[in-house]
C-alpha cells in the first residue's frame, strides 16, 4: 500500500482526488494539504510515499514548492494541474508524473481512468522508493527519518582502524539537506582529471540513480551510482545508493567501492560517518574530506578521525549552506582545516589534486 498526500487549494478537487486514489487497491490518501506550507508540515509528519501537487496555489505556487521539495526532501511527486502547457517543464523540476485536470467536458469517469493509469505506471518507482524504508517508518508514516531510529555509533558497523601509511589520493564528500543543488554547482566546475571521488548524500532510495545521472550529465567527470566492487579511478565519482552505506576497500594496489547493507548510523543510511571512516581506514592522510550543507551531525565523528590522521579536511561556510548543521558540527569538533564558500569548493578540490592544498 502506497501512501499519498494530496496538495490542492480546491476542496472539491481534493475530495475528487481522494476518492479516485482510494479506489486504487495499491494506494491510500493519508492526508490533504491546502497549500505548500500546510504540505510541508504534513510531509514531515507522515513521510508519504507520494504527493500530488497542484500548480496554482496560494502563498507558494506548485512549481516553486516542487523545486524546494526536490532540493530539501526529494521524493516521488506527481503534478495534477489544469495548466497543460506546463506538463513537460515540471519533469525538469523533479516530478515523476503529470496529470492534466479534466477539461473540455471530460467526464469524471475518463479522468478517473487517467489518474489510475498514471499512478499504476509509477508503482515500479514507488516500490524502489519504499523497499528499504525502515519498518517503523513504513508502518506509522508519522515520524521523520531523523526520528525513526536510534543514533547508532559507526563503531557498531565499521570499526575504526586508521591507515598509518598514505594511500592513493581520494576525495570524499558528505552532504544532506541542500546538498543536491550544491553538489550540482560544484560538479559543473570540476575538470575530468581529479582523483576518484566518493559521495554520500542523504537521498531516498529510488532517487540516487537519477541524481548520479544528473551529476554525470552536468559534469566532465564520469559519475555513477555506486555498485559493489567498482574500481576507483581518476576522473570518476561514485554516489552512495539511497539504501546502502558506501565504503571503500583495498585489493592489492587498487581501491574499490564496497556497499554495506546494515543499520542506520547517525540516523542515516547511507551514512557519511561510514564512508569517511572507510576512507580513513584505507587511504588515511592522502584523503581529502569535504563536509557540505546538511542537517544534523552525520560525519562529525569520522571527519575528526581523518583530521587527526593528517587528511585534508574542509567544511562549507555558513553563509553558503542551506542548513549549517553538519559543517558546523565538524567545525566545533576541531575537525576542519579550512572553511570554504560553496563557490570555491571546486577550486579547493583542484588545488588538493595538484598538491597546492594540504
Amino acid at each position: 500500500m502506497y501512501t499519498v498526500i494530496v496538495i490542492d487549494d480546491s476542496l472539491s478537487m481534493r475530495k475528487i482526488l481522494r476518492d479516485i486514489i482510494n479506489s486504487i487497491d495499491e494506494f491510500e490518501v493519508i492526508d490533504e494539504a491546502v497549500d505548500a506550507f500546510d504540505a510541508r508540515e504534513k510531509i514531515k509528519k507522515y513521510e508519504p510515499d507520494l504527493v500530488t501537487i497542484d500548480i496554482n496555489m496560494p502563498k507558494m505556487d506548485g512549481v516553486t514548492f516542487l523545486r524546494n521539495l526536490m532540493r530539501l526532501h526529494p521524493m516521488p511527486a506527481v503534478v495534477i494541474s489544469g495548466e497543460g502547457a506546463r506538463g513537460n517543464d515540471i519533469f525538469d523540476d523533479g516530478a515523476v508524473g503529470y496529470i492534466e485536470k479534466p477539461a473540455n467536458g471530460e467526464s469524471m469517469v475518463a479522468f478517473q481512468e487517467r489518474v489510475k493509469d498514471n499512478l499504476l505506471n509509477l508503482t515500479f518507482l514507488l516500490k524502489r522508493y519504499t523497499l528499504k524504508k525502515p519498518k517503523a517508518e513504513v508502518e506509522t508514516k508519522k515520524k521523520s527519518s531523523f526520528e525513526t531510529s536510534e543514533k547508532i555509533h559507526p563503531d557498531a558497523l565499521l570499526p575504526s582502524n586508521p591507515a598509518r601509511l598514505s594511500g592513493s589520493r581520494v576525495i570524499a564528500i558528505g552532504s544532506s539537506t541542500g546538498g543536491v543543488e550544491s553538489l550540482l554547482r560544484v560538479f559543473k566546475s570540476l575538470p575530468n582529471n581529479l582523483p576518484p571521488i566518493v559521495i554520500t548524500q542523504h537521498i531516498p532510495y529510488g532517487f540516487s540513480r537519477s541524481f548520479a545521472q544528473r551529476l554525470n550529465n552536468e559534469s566532465t567527470l564520469d559519475v555513477y551510482e555506486a555498485e559493489d566492487g567498482m574500481k576507483l579511478e581518476k576522473g570518476k565519482a561514485f554516489l552512495a545508493p539511497g539504501n546502502m552505506h558506501l565504503s571503500i576497500e583495498k585489493r592489492g594496489s587498487d581501491y574499490y567501492t564496497k556497499l554495506i547493507d546494515g543499520t542506520r548510523v547517525s540516523h542515516h543510511k547511507p551514512s557519511v560517518n561510514i564512508m569517511f571512516r572507510s576512507v580513513n581506514n584505507v587511504i588515511g592522510s592522502s584523503a581529502m574530506a569535504i563536509m557540505m550543507t546538511g542537517m544534523g551531525d552525520d560525519g562529525m565523528i569520522a571527519i575528526k578521525e581523518l583530521f587527526d590522521n593528517g587528511a585534508y579536511t574542509i567544511a562549507q561556510s555558513e553563509e553558503s549552506c542551506v542548513v549549517f548543521g553538519m559543517p558546523k558540527k565538524a567545525i566545533e569538533a576541531g575537525a576542519v582545516k579550512d572553511i570554504v564558500h560553496l563557490e570555491d569548493i571546486a577550486q579547493y578540490m583542484v588545488d588538493f589534486s595538484t598538491n597546492k592544498k594540504r
